[in-house]
């Protein structure tokens, strides 16, 4: 069976076929740098942080020292400090003064290093440690205060 379509119903189809082309061809754009993936944040990046945690925010500069203080209660969770490299990460921290009576942890979460302090059970006082972050070779010294 042969159907025989008329020129301006023909043409009308052809308008509609080359619009539904033009209409899915922006389906296959790249997106802008404004929807550029974000760095992956887990919920196990937040857990076990201590009920009472105040921490300063450093000003880093390339080459130089900051300094930098924290106030935690010892409930056995960490308390943290956040810094950037321009808006993203640090490659590393190394960890050049060690605390007393606590543990340091530095990592990356988002577009941020944290610098996570966790005192030792049963502990309360001062404490510091020292931390060089990479590139660029900041020193960050942070004086702690533990609380009961």
């Amino acid at each position: 069976m042969l159907i025989s379509i008329s020129l301006p119903r023909r043409a009308a189809v052809w308008c509609a076929l080359a619009l539904g082309g033009l209409l899915l061809q922006g389906c296959g754009e790249k997106p802008s740098a404004s929807h550029a993936p974000q760095p992956r944040l887990f919920a196990s990046d937040f857990q076990g942080a201590a009920k009472s945690c105040t921490a300063s925010k450093p000003e880093l500069t390339p080459g130089k020292d900051a300094t930098a203080t924290m106030t935690v209660g010892n409930d056995g969770g960490w308390c943290a400090i956040s810094v950037t490299d321009g808006g993203k990460p640090y490659a590393t921290g190394l960890l050049i003064g060690q605390p007393s009576h606590g543990s340091v942890y530095v990592h990356p979460v988002g577009n941020a290093t944290r610098i996570d302090y966790t005192p030792d059970s049963g502990f309360a006082g001062d404490d510091a440690f020292t931390v060089r972050l990479l590139p660029e070779s900041p020193v960050l010294r942070v004086s702690v205060t533990v609380a009961r």
